[in-house]
């Protein structure tokens, strides 16, 4: 048994150690929003919050999630959507979609940890793929984010 913290509620889960987080949070925690992309940590489309930190969910085992604080994209916002989610909105990012919640991920632990970046700190940063090619909208969407005073829309 391992005990989670998920989205800011504790939960137990009955599963191998190895069983890659990804899977728990899916499968077992029915949280469907982090996707599967690659199973290897290179797409990003995986991409959780642990403890803050930008995190391949796919290749995390469970047993390395225990005593963190884990985040999906379905715990980013209590009331309504996140500030990122309205600015992938506003910036219309997504075209298919299925990458997506791990680049919102990917992009708030990025701003946690610098609020003004660069085109380059994005490019170094924001590693997740996208088949899409959504790039552009999503720096335009960080900038956006970066720009926006945390006071305004927190």
């Amino acid at each position: 048994m391992f005990k989670l913290t998920v989205n800011g509620r504790a939960r137990t889960v009955d599963v191998e150690p190895e069983m890659p987080l990804l899977w728990v949070l899916r499968g077992e925690l029915d949280l469907p929003g982090t996707k599967y992309g690659c199973g290897a940590a290179l797409c990003g489309a995986c991409t959780v919050l642990v403890d803050g930190e930008a995190v391949r969910s796919c290749s995390l085992p469970v047993s390395a999630a225990v005593g963190k604080k884990i985040v999906t994209i379905e715990g980013l916002s209590e009331k309504g959507l996140h500030r990122a989610q309205e600015a992938w909105i506003e910036y219309e990012v997504p075209q298919c979609g299925y990458c997506q919640s791990g680049m919102i991920m990917a992009a708030v632990a990025l701003l946690a940890k610098n609020p003004k970046p660069s085109d380059a700190d994005i490019g170094a940063t924001m590693t997740n793929l996208c088949r899409c090619g959504s790039y552009a909208r999503v720096r335009k969407a960080i900038h956006a984010l970066a720009d926006d005073s945390p006071a305004k829309k927190a």
